[in-house]
């Protein structure tokens, strides 16, 4: 599969079916300078890249890449990102600890057989949410814990759609990663309450219109008792 656009200033640029079996979905937003959310799992890094550029960009031109929680198919690219081009990083506070001592639990690196070298981020999220300012349109980011303590969702409106980044919404829940689903319960209300029109969801691809989107997420809250 090729990189694709998804609605204006918005793309896909990794995941399973598009850089390696081991990845996350891996999309890029341009709120007029670009941000990466999420990197995958770290083996395809040169396709990743390949591909910003196949859509005219290239690392140089990353200001941040945002990464969602901790879990090696998200943040096992962003080493590389941050050591070979400089580009910062972004995760919530509450995941933090976990990539930065590389405990292959907490990142499930030891489920993918991946070894994940500690590495630091420069800005960590703090609170329940905020804004990631720039450009036409704001990147919001919520705290949304359930997956993991430090799980965040971003949702981006360029004013004609409201594009929500929902990368593991599914689970799954294990005590080793820290899960704890009546906290993924409430959170999944609070993405219910945005309304989105279209979902990018971090292993299962693109959810649109809002109706399919409201139907994912109450369908992952029933199969999980908490609808």
């Amino acid at each position: 599969m090729d990189p694709f656009k998804i609605c204006e200033g918005i793309y896909q640029v990794g995941g399973p079916d598009m850089t390696s079996p081991d990845d996350c979905c891996v999309y890029l937003v341009d709120l007029g300078y670009p941000v990466l959310i999420d990197t995958g799992a770290g083996k395809s890094w040169r396709k990743l890249l390949s591909n910003l550029e196949r859509l005219g960009y290239s690392p140089r031109d990353l200001k941040l890449v945002v990464l969602t929680h901790c879990h090696i198919d998200h943040v096992g690219g962003a080493p590389f990102l941050s050591e070979k081009h400089g580009v910062p990083l972004a995760i919530h506070e509450l995941d933090a600890a976990a990539v930065e001592e590389g405990d292959d639990r907490r990142t499930a690196a030891s489920w993918y057989g991946i070894d994940l070298p500690p590495f630091k981020v420069k800005r960590r999220l703090v609170g329940e949410g905020g804004v990631i300012e720039g450009g036409v349109s704001p990147l919001r980011w919520i705290h949304t814990p359930g997956h993991t303590p430090g799980s965040i969702s971003l949702l981006a409106d360029n004013g004609l759609y409201k594009v929500l980044f929902g990368q593991d919404i599914h689970g799954p829940f294990y005590a080793s990663f820290g899960s704890d689903l009546d906290a993924w319960g409430a959170s999944m209300r609070k993405l219910l309450d945005l309304e989105a029109d279209i979902l990018c969801e971090g292993h299962f691809g693109i959810y649109r219109p809002a109706s399919e989107v409201r139907e994912y997420i109450e369908g992952y809250l029933r199969s999980y008792g908490r609808l």
